[in-house]
């Protein structure tokens, strides 16, 4: 899998780029189809609210799912977006494990 990760407006430090691709690594356990993933960080003006960002953007096969979460730091954010796509990534191999079984289940009697 290839991670671009961008930081928007500031620039990002290194354990937090090893932390993300390290996360994100994880992904290929649960699902070896997994294209890319593109990761954006943001810093908001609200800080009240959390003002750390981040947005990922994955590319499985044949599915593209975007995830974006807000925090007070970077690594809760993360934390919720690697979550959150676990669970998305893990919901998609099931479906396509599902169509292959509903294909091959397929009994054509004359």
């Amino acid at each position: 899998m290839k991670i671009t990760i961008q930081s928007i407006h500031f620039d990002a430090d290194k354990k937090l780029i090893a932390l993300i691709e390290e996360r994100l690594g994880k992904l290929n356990q649960f699902f070896n189809h997994i294209i890319s993933a593109e990761v954006y960080l943001r810093l908001d003006k609200d800080a009240d609210a959390g003002n750390k960002i981040v947005e990922v953007k994955l590319d499985m096969s044949q599915k593209v799912e975007t995830v974006k979460s807000r925090s007070k730091t970077f690594e809760k954010a993360l934390d919720e977006v690697y979550n959150a796509l676990e669970h998305i990534v893990k919901k998609h191999k099931e479906k396509l494990r599902n169509r292959k079984v509903d294909k091959s289940s397929l009994v054509i009697q004359d």
